[in-house]
C-alpha cells in the first residue's frame, strides 16, 4: 500500500525539513515585526476640502492629529464638515495601508497573505 512514499512527515522530507521550515517561519516573523516597527514610525497626511481638514495617521492606522481650519467651522454646515473629516481620515488610513502592503509585499515577494493580515 505505501508505494512511493518515503518518510513519515510532510512531503516525505522527515524532521530535517520541518526544522528548516520552522526556522524560516521564525525568520519571516522577525522580519515582519521589524517592518511593522518601521511602519509604525511613519506618518501619513491627507487633506479634504482644499485643506480645510487635515488628518494625520501613523503606520498602525491610528489617527494622531486632526486639524480643522477655523473658517470651515464658521460656515455652520456640520454635515459638510463631518464629510470632510471622514474623507481626510479615510484617505490618510488608505495611504498607510497601501504603504504597509507595499512594504510587506516587497519583503516577502509573492507569498499569499490572508486578507487583513498586513
Amino acid at each position: 500500500m505505501g508505494k512511493g512514499r518515503k518518510g513519515g512527515g510532510f512531503g516525505g522530507g522527515g524532521m530535517g525539513n520541518m526544522q528548516q521550515l520552522m526556522m524560516q517561519a521564525k525568520q519571516m516573523q522577525t522580519k515582519m515585526e521589524g517592518i511593522q516597527e518601521e511602519l509604525a514610525k511613519e506618518v501619513f497626511k491627507a487633506q479634504a476640502g482644499g485643506g480645510a481638514v487635515t488628518a494625520v495617521v501613523n503606520g498602525k492606522q491610528e489617527l494622531i492629529e486632526l486639524t480643522i481650519d477655523p473658517e470651515a467651522v464658521e460656515g455652520g454646515d456640520a454635515e459638510m464638515l463631518q464629510d470632510l473629516v471622514q474623507a481626510a481620515v479615510n484617505e490618510a488610513i488608505k495611504s498607510s495601508k497601501n504603504k504597509s502592503e507595499e512594504a510587506m509585499g516587497g519583503a516577502f515577494g509573492n507569498l499569499p497573505f490572508p486578507p487583513g493580515m498586513l
